[in-house]
Parts: structure tokens; C-alpha cells; sequence
């Protein structure tokens, strides 16, 4: 009896599948990161400034709409209870810092109102949020 001996292939790892599933997972990992990004604030059109460095630890973020509507962490809120609230959230923490993106067509008095309403609840870390140009 004679032993027929086929050619066996060896086994090998495909390249091109491997670097597209490789591709696959980094775009995968890319947009969950991406994900992630903190964003606190509302969409408003912030104004220039050349100047201007946002420290990005962490505050509570007042957003002033053109149409004079106001946002505080998200939630609509209007100025007569805006000061109550930041009072409360001053004492929860000693190092409450209020950042107020305000919309570059939003009335100049508005924002004054809420820096004031921040300073009456006892925050003395006030910012005003710009864009780089």
C-alpha cells in the first residue's frame, strides 16, 4: 500500500484583514473618546477676543442667549431665581467658579444681570467665555 501525501498548506495570518480590523477598532476607539468630551455649554455665539485663555477646571457655566433666555448647566432657568441657585451650589463648594458664555448679540444688560446675581450668592470667580480667533 502506498502513502498519497497531499501538499498541506501552512498556516498563515492574512495581513490586509488583520490591519482592517485593527482600522476598525482605533475609529472605533476614536469616536468613544470623542464621545466623552465634556461639554457643558450651550450653543451661543461666542464673541473674539486674541487674548483670552479659558481655564478649563471645573465651573458652573451660565449660557446668555440673544433673545435673553438663560441656561444654567443646561437647564433653563430664569434671573429671578438664578442667584438661589448659585447659592446653593456656592455652598456646596468653598471654590464655586461661574463661567457666563454669553451670545455676542445678547443684550449687555443681561450679562451684567448675571454677573451681578453671581457676585449677590457669594461667587467672586466670575469669567466671561470667548473664542479664540
Amino acid at each position: 500500500m502506498k502513502i498519497v501525501r497531499r501538499d498541506v498548506k501552512k498556516a498563515r495570518i492574512e495581513m490586509i484583514p488583520l490591519i482592517d480590523v485593527i482600522f476598525l477598532l482605533l475609529v472605533t476607539f476614536i469616536f468613544f473618546f470623542m464621545s466623552m468630551t465634556l461639554m457643558r455649554s450651550m450653543g451661543v455665539a461666542l464673541p473674539s477676543a486674541e487674548t483670552a485663555k479659558v481655564d478649563k477646571k471645573d465651573y458652573t457655566v451660565i449660557a446668555v442667549h440673544r433673545d435673553g433666555t438663560l441656561h444654567l448647566d443646561k437647564e433653563e432657568i430664569d434671573l429671578e431665581t438664578l442667584p438661589e441657585r448659585l447659592a446653593s451650589i456656592s455652598r456646596k463648594s468653598e471654590d464655586t467658579r461661574v463661567l457666563i458664555s454669553g451670545d455676542k448679540k445678547a443684550s449687555y444688560e443681561t450679562v451684567i444681570a448675571v454677573m451681578d446675581a453671581a457676585r449677590m450668592a457669594g461667587i467672586e470667580a466670575v469669567s466671561l467665555e470667548t473664542e479664540d480667533e
